[in-house]
């Protein structure tokens, strides 16, 4: 959150241990995208507080396939 003048929140640091499959996922999207572990993670807790929020107003999310078949997520 920043600040009254404007200026940037500072990064916090935390230090947390991952389930193996949550592990593995980091590994894997840094080897897919390039990122660093970080960056990863950061990405991952932005969109999950994005879906949250929609989901607390009521809702939905879709994937869609290149067939246009619809797929509701359901995310516990």
């Amino acid at each position: 959150m920043a600040s009254a003048k404007g200026e940037q929140p500072k990064s916090v640091r935390y230090s947390v241990t991952l389930v193996p499959p949550a592990a593995r996922a980091v590994d894997d999207l840094v080897e897919a995208t390039g990122l660093n572990k970080a960056d990863v993670i950061n990405r991952a807790v932005q969109i999950y507080a994005f879906l949250e929020e929609r989901m607390r107003e009521g809702k939905v999310v879709l994937l869609r396939g290149p067939d246009e078949k619809e797929e509701r997520v359901h995310i516990v």
